[in-house]
Protein backbone atom coordinates (compact mmCIF):
# COMPACT_ATOMS: atom_id res chain seq x y z
CA UNK A 1 0.00 0.00 0.00
CA UNK A 2 1.16 3.54 -0.77
CA UNK A 3 -0.02 6.70 0.93
CA UNK A 4 -0.72 9.10 -1.93
CA UNK A 5 -2.67 12.14 -0.75
CA UNK A 6 -4.70 14.09 1.74
CA UNK A 7 -7.84 15.81 0.48
CA UNK A 8 -9.04 19.06 2.01
CA UNK A 9 -12.64 20.13 1.43
CA UNK A 10 -13.12 23.88 1.12
CA UNK A 11 -15.77 26.41 0.27
CA UNK A 12 -13.27 28.32 -1.90
CA UNK A 13 -11.00 26.06 -3.96
CA UNK A 14 -9.21 28.88 -5.81
CA UNK A 15 -8.34 30.73 -2.58
CA UNK A 16 -6.98 27.63 -0.85
CA UNK A 17 -5.03 26.50 -3.93
CA UNK A 18 -3.50 29.98 -4.22
CA UNK A 19 -2.44 29.82 -0.56
CA UNK A 20 -0.74 26.43 -0.91
CA UNK A 21 0.90 27.32 -4.23
CA UNK A 22 2.43 30.41 -2.64
CA UNK A 23 3.34 28.68 0.63
CA UNK A 24 4.97 25.64 -1.01
CA UNK A 25 6.15 26.89 -4.39
CA UNK A 26 4.35 23.94 -6.01
CA UNK A 27 1.95 24.62 -8.89
CA UNK A 28 -1.42 22.91 -8.73
CA UNK A 29 -2.77 20.66 -11.44
CA UNK A 30 -6.47 21.40 -11.92
CA UNK A 31 -8.85 18.62 -12.95
CA UNK A 32 -12.02 20.73 -12.66
CA UNK A 33 -12.95 24.02 -11.01
CA UNK A 34 -13.81 21.92 -7.94
CA UNK A 35 -10.61 19.86 -7.72
CA UNK A 36 -6.87 20.53 -7.86
CA UNK A 37 -3.76 18.73 -6.62
CA UNK A 38 -0.36 19.94 -5.52
CA UNK A 39 1.97 17.01 -6.19
CA UNK A 40 5.34 16.46 -4.57
CA UNK A 41 7.77 13.59 -5.06
CA UNK A 42 6.14 11.62 -2.24
CA UNK A 43 2.45 12.59 -2.03
CA UNK A 44 -0.19 15.11 -3.05
CA UNK A 45 -2.35 17.66 -1.34
CA UNK A 46 -5.75 17.45 -3.00
CA UNK A 47 -8.09 20.41 -2.62
CA UNK A 48 -11.74 19.88 -3.44
CA UNK A 49 -14.86 22.00 -3.29
CA UNK A 50 -17.96 21.21 -1.29
CA UNK A 51 -19.77 20.13 -4.47
CA UNK A 52 -17.55 17.03 -4.56
CA UNK A 53 -18.69 15.76 -1.14
CA UNK A 54 -22.02 14.25 -2.33
CA UNK A 55 -20.09 12.17 -4.87
CA UNK A 56 -18.68 10.20 -1.90
CA UNK A 57 -21.35 10.51 0.78
CA UNK A 58 -23.60 13.55 1.25
CA UNK A 59 -22.82 15.47 4.43
CA UNK A 60 -19.69 13.43 5.23
CA UNK A 61 -17.27 16.39 5.10
CA UNK A 62 -17.63 20.07 5.93
CA UNK A 63 -15.13 22.82 5.06
CA UNK A 64 -13.06 24.70 7.63
CA UNK A 65 -13.94 22.42 10.57
CA UNK A 66 -10.66 20.57 11.14
CA UNK A 67 -9.20 20.88 14.62
CA UNK A 68 -7.11 17.73 14.80
CA UNK A 69 -4.97 17.29 11.67
CA UNK A 70 -1.70 19.04 10.84
CA UNK A 71 -0.52 18.94 7.22
CA UNK A 72 3.28 18.86 7.14
CA UNK A 73 5.84 19.86 4.54
CA UNK A 74 9.52 18.94 4.74
CA UNK A 75 11.50 21.99 3.55
CA UNK A 76 15.20 22.73 3.09
CA UNK A 77 15.23 25.80 5.36
CA UNK A 78 12.26 26.51 7.62
CA UNK A 79 13.62 29.91 8.62
CA UNK A 80 13.75 30.96 4.95
CA UNK A 81 10.16 29.74 4.52
CA UNK A 82 9.18 31.83 7.53
CA UNK A 83 10.80 34.92 5.99
CA UNK A 84 9.22 34.20 2.59
CA UNK A 85 5.73 33.91 4.13
CA UNK A 86 6.01 37.07 6.24
CA UNK A 87 3.19 39.40 5.30
CA UNK A 88 1.41 36.64 3.37
CA UNK A 89 0.41 34.20 6.10
CA UNK A 90 -1.88 36.03 8.49
CA UNK A 91 -2.04 33.38 11.24
CA UNK A 92 1.35 32.21 12.50
CA UNK A 93 0.59 29.81 15.36
CA UNK A 94 4.22 29.20 16.36
CA UNK A 95 7.37 30.91 15.12
CA UNK A 96 10.26 28.63 14.05
CA UNK A 97 11.49 26.55 16.99
CA UNK A 98 13.47 23.35 17.39
CA UNK A 99 11.30 20.50 18.64
CA UNK A 100 12.53 17.82 21.09
CA UNK A 101 12.50 15.23 18.24
CA UNK A 102 15.04 17.26 16.22
CA UNK A 103 12.95 19.17 13.68
CA UNK A 104 12.89 22.94 13.42
CA UNK A 105 9.22 23.77 12.81
CA UNK A 106 7.00 26.66 11.76
CA UNK A 107 3.27 26.23 12.46
CA UNK A 108 0.69 28.36 10.60
CA UNK A 109 -2.99 28.22 9.69
CA UNK A 110 -4.20 28.22 6.09
CA UNK A 111 -7.14 30.47 5.06
CA UNK A 112 -9.65 27.81 6.18
CA UNK A 113 -7.98 27.53 9.60
CA UNK A 114 -6.18 24.20 9.03
CA UNK A 115 -2.82 23.78 10.74
CA UNK A 116 0.21 23.58 8.44
CA UNK A 117 3.67 22.67 9.70
CA UNK A 118 6.79 23.45 7.69
CA UNK A 119 9.82 21.67 9.14
CA UNK A 120 13.52 21.08 8.61
CA UNK A 121 15.38 18.25 10.36
CA UNK A 122 18.32 19.73 12.26
CA UNK A 123 19.70 16.94 14.45
CA UNK A 124 21.54 13.92 13.02
CA UNK A 125 18.73 11.57 14.12
CA UNK A 126 16.03 13.74 12.55
CA UNK A 127 18.04 14.11 9.34
CA UNK A 128 18.47 10.34 9.14
CA UNK A 129 14.77 9.72 9.72
CA UNK A 130 13.79 12.17 6.97
CA UNK A 131 16.39 11.04 4.43
CA UNK A 132 14.90 9.99 1.11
Amino acid sequence: MDFVSIRVITGDVARLVAFYERATGVRAAWATEDFAELRTATAALAIAGTRTVPLFAPGSARPAENHSVITEFLVDDVDRVHRDLAGFVTDVVAEPATMPWGNRSLLVRDPDGHLVNFFTPVTPAAKEKSAR
